[in-house]
């Protein structure tokens, strides 16, 4: 499992996790979305433009 804390949300990933690889994202202990990461795309929730912004920096750095 990988948690990185970063502009007040929490993100979530699971090793061996069922496809497509995916990212959940958490807010105050809630579950704001869950983000395909392979299609660019909401598997659950609608994420903000700031959420965006946060999961392509953490996918430049290497981290998701």
């Amino acid at each position: 499992m990988g948690k990185i804390r970063r502009g007040n949300y929490i993100f979530l990933t699971w090793k061996g996790d069922h496809s497509p690889r995916h990212v959940h994202v958490y807010r105050d202990g809630k579950l704001v979305v869950k983000w395909d990461l392979e299609h660019w795309k909401a598997m659950k929730g609608k994420p903000t433009v700031k959420i965006l912004e946060l999961i392509a920096e953490l996918e430049a750095e290497g981290l998701l």
